[in-house]
């Protein structure tokens, strides 16, 4: 990375750089820290291929380099992501939303018609909380979380979506959570089981805050706190919809029925994998 690259260049090594560490979409994630960098699109970066970079352009470059190619994530490294299409400031305080959880968008968004009031359960960078205030505007939402780094992060979301007179963030326990009742409450809790987070890939073990991961012994802990809570939390024919781990839903379908709750239900994301389980109050 001395003088003389020009963007295809440095595009063509750092894509073979990050190939031999292990880095999923190498070319992609090149592609994206650079135009990033240079502040331009993918389309504005193939059109200036020929461009040499300056040293301090490269100096910068070679930092998210270094950075990608020890695994952490993409996102962390530019600050940002994307969910629902709403734009989102993420940082290792809070865990990266995944395209697996608008599902639970989704099925929120099929139950409470009208004005309804709405609990997200560790709401992390804010995602389900600001997509279904943009998409309800009739809808109030609660958005809790353990950590104050984490509801900052959610809050200043919130301002940039346009939302954030329609949501309350609060510091809240799992165990006991705010307020209610609630004629939805939805949850993307930490479902991995501790043993298993060693195993996980390097950008999520290593990164990735451990309190939006793991799950306690068997990955349930959260699903029994919020089970043992619905008949509270909820209003009678009031909704829990929750974000579940493979091969998860049938004991979280169990923990439901045994809190007394009913129309139990799953979804399945686009890999057929049941990923939402659903319960009404009644």
């Amino acid at each position: 990375m001395a003088e003389s690259w020009t963007v295809l260049k440095l595009l063509r090594w750092t894509a073979e750089y990050f190939a031999g560490r292990g880095v999923d979409s190498p070319r992609l994630d090149a592609e994206l820290l650079l135009a990033d960098l240079l502040q331009l699109d993918r389309v504005g970066l193939y059109l200036n291929f020929e461009r040499p970079l300056q040293a301090d352009e490269l100096g910068a470059f070679r930092e998210r380099v270094r950075r990608r190619a020890g695994r952490e994530p993409l996102a962390y490294i530019l600050a940002r992501t994307e969910f629902w299409s709403l734009p989102l400031k993420v940082t290792p305080a809070v865990l990266i939303p995944r395209p697996d959880t608008e599902l639970l968008v989704e099925e929120a968004l099929k139950r409470p018609s009208g004005p309804a009031r709405v609990l997200d359960v560790g709401t992390g960078s804010g995602a389900l909380a600001i997509a279904l205030a943009h998409e309800r505007p009739a809808w109030r939402v609660t958005a809790v979380d353990l950590s104050p780094a984490a509801l900052a992060v959610a809050a200043e979301n919130a301002r940039t979506n346009g939302v954030a007179e329609r949501i309350d963030f609060a510091e809240a326990d799992l165990a006991a959570l705010p307020g209610g009742p609630y004629e939805l409450v939805v949850a993307n809790p930490p479902y991995i089981p501790v043993a298993d987070l060693a195993g996980l890939m390097p950008e999520v073990r290593d990164f990735e805050p451990r309190l939006a991961l793991a799950g306690g012994v068997d990955g349930l802990d959260a699903y029994r706190a919020l089970a043992r809570q619905a008949g509270r939390l909820l209003t009678p024919g009031g909704w829990l919809l929750v974000e579940v781990g493979i091969d998860q839903a049938a004991a979280v379908r169990e923990l439901f029925a045994a809190a007394g709750l009913a129309e139990i239900f799953t979804a399945r994301d686009l890999a057929g994998i049941e990923r939402v389980v659903g319960a009404r109050h009644l």
